[in-house]
């Protein structure tokens, strides 16, 4: 946090939203799908391509405003498992430009001690692909900074199934499949990264009012965020807004309000007749 105010100077637009924040109540675990690349190129009569390279511009500056918040993960949707089915042209440029934004940001990332990390169905990606993947996350692995995450040829249900089997085939190693019982602590011990912890809030740009198979089992309580902005037009100002929204929000993970008064006793007895069933 003190490392954002530091970087903003007096008359900047973006000081008084960043001193409206509470250090103590930031997310630790920020998740957003980034939509409207395609669009954006649409309304400046560009090709698809020219919206996700300007999209790189967004991602690092959510990935330096995170970190010099202090927040502890962010997670972006790269590419999706569905993404595939996508022109061959724009998926093998989309491959060169991720192999691009990997070996361009790495010093960075090592200065700034942040770790980088893939989520996903990884070994079904391009080799070379692989190989830059493996050597940044290897290249940054003993930072201790912003854990960022690249959901690539990533499926929420997928992660969900590979938890599963990943659970069933540990147990059948170890010859004791007979006693295996999937509980909610089993699946989130086999999901791609068990150690982080789960988003707190989700962003999504461009409007779109779904989660599109993105984090299913981890964003049970995250707090959603959609705005109408497009991803390459998504910057520092529209990230300390959704902040400050999020720190708006009355999380109650299922119970009540703080301070709310319970208006409810085990003694209380509820007469059957004033329960009135409908059947329409």
């Amino acid at each position: 946090m003190k490392a954002l105010l530091e970087s903003l100077k007096p008359g900047d637009t973006d000081l008084e939203l960043a001193q409206s924040l509470d250090p103590d109540r930031l997310p630790r675990h920020v998740a957003i799908i980034m939509d409207g690349n395609g669009r954006w190129a649409k309304k400046r009569n560009l090709p698809r391509i020219a919206g996700h390279k300007a999209g790189v511009g967004s991602v690092r500056t959510t990935v330096e405003v995170c970190a010099q918040l202090g927040i502890e993960a962010l997670t972006l949707y790269a590419f999706s498992a569905e993404n595939w089915k996508r022109p061959r042209t724009e998926v093998d440029m989309l491959w060169r430009l991720l192999r691009f934004y990997l070996r361009k940001e790495l010093s960075d990332l090592d200065r700034n001690g942040i770790r980088l990390q893939a989520l996903g169905r990884i070994d079904a990606l391009p080799e070379r692909v692989r190989d830059e993947l493996a050597y940044v996350q290897e290249a940054t692995s003993g930072n201790g900074g912003l854990r960022l995450n690249l959901a690539i040829n990533y499926s929420g249900r997928a992660e969900i199934v590979d938890a599963v089997n990943a659970a069933i085939d540990r147990v059948r190693l170890e010859g004791n499949l007979g006693s295996l019982r999937i509980d909610e602590e089993t699946i989130s011990a086999n999901l791609y990264s068990p150690a982080l912890p789960d988003p707190d809030l989700l962003i999504r740009t461009s409007g779109e009012m779904r989660i599109s198979n993105f984090l299913l089992w981890e964003i049970a309580y995250a707090e959603l965020f959609v705005t109408e902005t497009l991803w390459p037009d998504f910057n520092r100002t529209e990230l300390l807004t959704a902040l400050v929204d999020y720190q708006r929000r009355d999380r109650r993970f299922g119970g009540l309000s703080a301070g709310e008064p319970e208006t409810f006793t085990p003694d209380d007895e509820i007469d059957a007749e004033e329960i009135v069933v409908s059947s329409q």
